[in-house]
């Protein structure tokens, strides 16, 4: 075979030789290139950037869901602005509580079970302040468009402003885990649209009730 038929037939660079000490001739293998590794993320970094990512799409979902809840059973917005506030306010206090608990309970199970050291410890308060900051500024995505004077378009307008908040929460989300980013926008999209449909009904039915 001649040499240009084995490159076609295995392009890979062939191997080059030199002589040695003796005179002869040795092969040298190719040397592999190694990739650079990453910094590494301190577990502490990514519980308070899960916390924060986790925080923002519950504050956009849920306080979204009371104002378009709201707005389906009342047309007033006093109403709706009075509770999205109350929403936010109380949903950033249960999300930080939440989170100050669960990360409390992993701090306690690194101490006793891993013998971590106390510099290398999740921090609950860091996670807990994280997710309150995080629910707070995703809240007031659709505590803001609620406020503009959108008349009877308001819930259209908060569903549209929620949406595009979520393709970025969901993108985010995916890229700190590593999973697709496709899947994790269409599940946060369509999870936070259900949950807007569904109190949006249930505002509507209580409305007529009452």
């Amino acid at each position: 075979m001649s040499p240009l038929s084995a490159h076609l037939i295995d392009p890979r660079p062939a191997p080059t030789s030199h002589p040695d000490a003796g005179g002869a001739r040795t092969t040298a293998a190719p040397v592999a290139a190694v990739p650079v590794s990453a910094a590494p993320v301190t577990a502490e970094r990514l519980n308070q950037l899960r916390a924060g990512v986790l925080g923002a799409n519950d504050g956009i979902v849920s306080v979204a869901a009371i104002v378009v809840g709201v707005a389906g059973a009342s047309a007033s917005t006093s109403s709706i602005v009075t509770a999205g506030v109350a929403g936010l306010v109380a949903g950033a206090l249960s999300m930080a509580t939440g989170e100050y608990v669960s990360v409390s309970s992993q701090r306690d199970a690194e101490r006793a079970g891993l013998a971590t050291p106390d510099d290398e410890l999740t921090n609950p308060w860091h996670a807990a302040v994280a997710s309150l900051g995080a629910f707070v500024l995703g809240g007031l995505i659709p505590l803001l468009v609620a406020l503009a004077p959108w008349g009877a378009s308001v819930v259209p307008a908060v569903f549209v402003a929620v949406v595009l908040a979520l393709v970025v929460t969901g993108a985010v989300s995916a890229r700190i885990g590593g999973s697709p980013v496709r899947r994790a926008v269409v599940r946060n999209v369509v999870g936070g649209s259900i949950a807007m449909a569904v109190t949006y009904a249930v505002g509507a039915l209580v409305g007529l009730a009452l």
